[in-house]
């Protein structure tokens, strides 16, 4: 009797540990993944693709678009 109650107890403690030690199998977040580039190179030396480097052009000034008032124009202003 005394040998039945001690392997049902050790049966049970041994589940419980194994449950606390062993992993969760739930489910895990996803994990992020870079896209790959359209005309995607491998590098000779890394292995990784690299993107091919585009040369940028310089864009012409922009245009000022507001103009400061004179002086002038803004005492004509005020005297209003």
């Amino acid at each position: 009797m005394a040998n039945l109650i001690n392997q049902i107890v050790s049966g049970v403690v041994e589940s419980v540990v194994k449950e606390l030690l062993g992993k969760s199998h739930g489910r895990t977040a996803s994990k992020r993944k870079k896209r790959q580039a359209k005309s995607a190179t491998r590098s000779s030396t890394t292995g990784r693709f690299t993107r091919k480097a585009k040369p940028k052009t310089a864009k012409p000034a922009r245009k000022q678009v507001s103009r400061r008032r004179t002086t002038a124009s803004r005492s004509k202003q005020r005297s209003r």
